[in-house]
């Protein structure tokens, strides 16, 4: 099943040679990859937590959690508006661009639970993923 959404923009964004996107409204800002404390006894996509203008941001690597079998952690960190105040950020590769949905179709019926469902633009597919999947 897919559907044409108007008016959404998401934030295409690169994570080993795969491109992801998530809806721009879950994001607060786009900041470079600075030292991360490593958490005892944290969960394993928790890289460490980073000091972001006074507030700790917990960092969390979105490829432990979608199964991507890469070891490196990218340079660019996409930090997240969240309802309990908490601070995360998902250490990413590469950002590429925003795009709107206005005219793109989206194949829904692959959704998940870390899925809402599958972009395709210029021959690629761009899968679209749910913050709250990987934000736990």
């Amino acid at each position: 099943m897919s559907k044409t959404v108007s008016a959404l923009q998401v934030l295409v964004f690169r994570l080993e040679d795969k491109r992801y996107c998530i809806d721009i409204a879950h994001i607060d800002e786009i900041v470079d990859r600075h030292e991360l404390t490593k958490l005892p006894d944290s969960k394993p996509h928790v890289e460490g937590v980073m000091d972001l203008r006074g507030t700790t941001t917990t960092i969390v690597n979105p490829k432990t959690v979608l199964g991507l079998s890469g070891s490196g952690t990218g340079n660019r960190v996409i930090v997240f508006e969240t309802e309990d105040e908490r601070s995360i950020g998902w250490v990413i590769d590469e950002v590429n661009q925003v795009i709107s949905l206005d005219d793109v179709e989206v194949d829904e019926s692959v959704e998940s639970q870390s899925v809402h469902g599958v972009i395709r633009q210029d021959g690629e597919f761009i899968i679209w993923v749910k913050p709250s999947a990987i934000n736990v």
